[in-house]
């Protein structure tokens, strides 16, 4: 097992464990596995080797006795730690382009700006690892004036829950897999992290792990503090399951399906001592248009739609699926545009065979429903040519969907309230504004909503907020649902069946909050207190002192 050095021009297709290349093979030859380009159908180097069970037992075992290591360091040490691989992963350059580029079939721009955001996510759990107030503090002194007995002293703040699991997502190659929000928030909070690799993008994955374990190296982290599972074919079930029952795994964060979601968490249930899953499994982010907002630039409103609802081939968590309209003139003028809009796009290059496969039986399933009609797309796409060369491939695209249905038959077919990933759409006609606000009633929690409005709309757009605010973590006005700024108010979250876990945020700051648990330490002496709990607050951060605010230190005990 080789040790780590800087990032070679080419990689291994082994797991990366506690910062040691794994080329042992202990897995049998049919284990292994490639990626597909997506645009072109072509398999792709290197051979990716899925972890052993020994690979994924000795990542969980050194990720736990990194984790006692990372308890007694400085916030500002770990805060170091993520600039590191910040600058490790900008410092990739054209090179992480091309490979995600090349494993996912999204365009250059797209990527580049998911490497950007995944930089930036990196920078700002770096910063808000160093200021501490995140484990929001609260010291409560001992007070022997009481009348009726004395109080103790009372210190609490949040602490790390222990080594996390990290699962890579397909649609994003950076930002929510390898060093993305999930791993971000988790290091910063001061837990060890597993990633369990995705098999659509594993050159990606690996490239962004080695840049991780290098940054680990140098600013001298203990070397269980992040491994890298290569993962896929034959043994991807198996080696997500065994990484969620290792006892030393305290928590899982997932973004992706449902039924993946539901399955990690059923698994982590099972467990003797159950933990924690955080599963983000997709949307239908309902956008309500108005009809002043409608009437007024319908064509327009279609625009944006569709580009939203074409962008990265609809593959996005945020991607608007549910559209309700008021059957008008204004109305049928939106449908009819959006239409025009989705219906010139020809094929859309999926993210894999899988997910082509997902979209293609979705499309299918919502068509034949009685009262839907089928306004762009296919139900039966051609299969692949027989006729084709045995070294020739095709790409791996859908046409676009769009399918308009009433009100009522809406609310009563459960089959059309689920996500279809993909780029397509369903647009519920509503014959009045009670109508409406009936099947709009009948949603279910999704990461994001909006509505389109004008100031003559305030009415119903008061009755639609109302119900909307209830089923969304992250309500838009005037705008498409895509598009998830990293930031401290952002919430990246929402009712079940969207996540599973409608407390909680996958992006922004709070999200670190999610690999932690409060803890209170009752006449405790300063060396047995976090630093953040010390009289004099070396730290400098805001704490909640006898209820007020406060940063200054206190008089000891």
């Amino acid at each position: 097992m080789p040790p780590m050095t800087t990032t070679p021009p080419e990689l291994s297709g082994f797991s990366i464990v506690a910062g040691e290349v794994r080329t042992r093979r202990s897995t049998t030859g049919a284990d292994a596995f490639r990626a597909v380009n997506p645009a072109t159908g072509a398999e792709l180097d290197p051979l990716i080797h899925p972890a052993t069970d020994e690979d994924i037992d000795l990542a969980c075992t050194e990720a736990w006795t990194a984790f006692a290591h990372l308890g007694v360091r400085e916030p500002r040490e770990i805060a170091r730690f993520l600039d590191a691989i910040a600058d490790q992963v900008r410092g990739l350059g054209a090179l992480l382009v091309a490979t995600a580029v090349a494993e996912t079939g999204l365009k250059q721009a797209r990527i580049e700006t998911e490497r950007d955001r995944t930089v930036f996510t990196l920078r700002m759990f770096a910063d808000l690892a160093r200021q501490a107030e995140w484990m929001q503090p609260a010291i409560d002194t001992a007070d022997s004036s009481r009348p009726t007995r004395v109080r103790p002293d009372l210190r609490s703040c949040l602490r790390p829950l222990g080594p996390v699991a990290v699962f890579g997502a397909s649609n994003f190659p950076l930002a929510y897999s390898t060093a993305g929000g999930d791993t971000a928030s988790a290091l910063a909070s001061g837990c060890p992290v597993i990633v369990k690799g995705h098999p659509a993008h594993p050159a990606t994955g690996e490239l962004v792990a080695r840049v991780v374990a290098e940054a680990a190296s140098v600013e001298g982290m203990p070397k269980g503090v992040f491994s890298y599972l290569a993962a896929g074919g034959r043994r991807e079930h198996a080696i997500g399951e065994r990484l969620v029952l290792n006892a030393n795994v305290r928590a899982v964060g997932f973004t992706g399906s449902f039924e993946g979601g539901n399955a990690l968490a059923a698994i982590a249930a099972r467990r003797p001592d159950p933990i924690p899953v955080f599963a983000e499994m997709g949307s239908t982010n309902p956008i309500v248009l108005l009809e002043d907002a409608l009437a007024s630039r319908s064509e327009a409103i279609a625009d944006e739609i569709a580009a939203s609802v074409l962008g990265s081939s609809g593959q996005m968590c945020t991607c608007p699926g549910l559209l309700f309209v008021r059957r008008t003139p204004a109305g049928e003028q939106f449908v009819a545009h959006l239409a025009d809009r989705l219906g010139r796009v020809d094929r859309a290059i999926m993210l894999s065979a899988s997910v082509r496969t997902g979209y293609t039986k979705r499309v299918e399933q919502i068509a034949s429903v009685r009262g839907v009609d089928l306004r762009v797309g296919e139900t039966n796409p051609p299969k692949p040519d027989p006729n084709l060369a045995a070294d020739a491939h095709e790409p791996i695209a859908v046409r676009p969907a769009l399918f308009t249905t009433d009100a009522a038959t809406f609310r009563e077919n459960a089959k059309l309230h689920d996500e279809a990933f993909g780029p397509s759409a369903l647009v519920v006609l509503a014959s009045s504004d009670a109508a409406l606000l009936e099947a709009l009633g009948s949603v279910q929690g999704a990461l994001a909503g909006a509505i389109y409005r004008t100031p003559s709309d305030e009415a119903l757009c008061d009755k639609v907020r109302a119900l909307l605010e209830h089923r969304v973590g992250r309500l838009v006005f005037n705008g498409v649902t895509t598009g998830v700024e990293v930031s401290h108010a952002m919430v990246h979250g929402g009712p079940y069946p969207a996540t599973n876990q409608p407390h909680t945020s996958a992006v922004g700051s709070s999200a670190v909050r999610r690999w932690c648990r409060p803890t209170c330490y009752q006449n405790a002496s300063q060396r047995d207190l976090p630093l953040v709990l010390h009289n004099e607050n070396p730290l400098g951060v805001h704490r909640v002192v006898n209820g007020q605010p406060s940063r200054e230190g206190i008089a000891g005990p």
